[in-house]
């Protein structure tokens, strides 16, 4: 059987257009020893700091030195008298503990330091939602609300599965649409296109 070199262009031209449709890099469904690692890692108590969140400083007694600072693209974090401190990947308590150190060993006598998140880095996400975009990060969020928060899937979208890749990976996982499955601060979601 022979087919006319028209038919052929047009098959070819169907192939590279669905293959355009999923050129995101991929590294495949995530393990279930990856989604455990991950929930376990969205339960921990005290995330660590991370470029793009906020966080409120309160030395007691010094209300110059107490304040909302941001850490910047680098990991770092500038206070007044204290300089800049690396700050990403740090928990609360080891930034309180490098801070009073600081303050402790240049300025002031046996500060006492606290720090809290006041907003992580925002989460976004893509595909097939109504309204893909930036959001704000919210302890105990998952894939299903972070949905819901894009206005829900469109009639398009695959039910099942969504994509996500975490601050420092190259690639999506694929993991499934479950309320199990968390987001956390920084993640890129896209959920995928259904072919059938």
């Amino acid at each position: 059987m022979r087919f006319s070199p028209a038919l052929i262009m047009t098959g070819a031209f169907l192939v590279l257009a669905l293959a355009g449709c999923e050129n995101v890099a991929s590294l495949g469904p995530a393990t279930q020893e990856q989604q455990t690692a991950l929930i376990n890692q969205a339960s921990k108590t005290s995330p660590q700091l991370q470029p793009g969140d906020k966080i409120k400083v309160t030395v007691f007694g010094e209300d110059r030195l107490s304040g909302e600072f941001e850490i910047d693209s680098a990991g770092y974090v500038s206070l007044p008298l204290a300089g800049t401190i690396k700050a990403a990947g740090l928990s609360k308590q080891e930034m309180e503990q490098a801070l009073a150190k600081k303050f402790n060993s240049e300025y002031l006598r046996n500060p006492k330091v606290t720090v809290d998140i006041s907003s992580f880095r925002p989460f976004y996400i893509m595909g097939e939602v109504s309204k893909p975009g930036e959001y704000p990060y919210r302890n105990g969020l998952n894939v299903m609300s972070a949905v819901a928060l894009a206005g829900g899937a469109t009639y398009r979208a695959k039910q099942s599965t969504v994509m996500i890749q975490h601050v420092g990976e190259e690639a999506f996982t694929e993991y499934p649409l479950a309320p199990t499955i968390p987001v956390l601060p920084g993640d890129l979601i896209r959920v995928p296109q259904r072919y059938f």
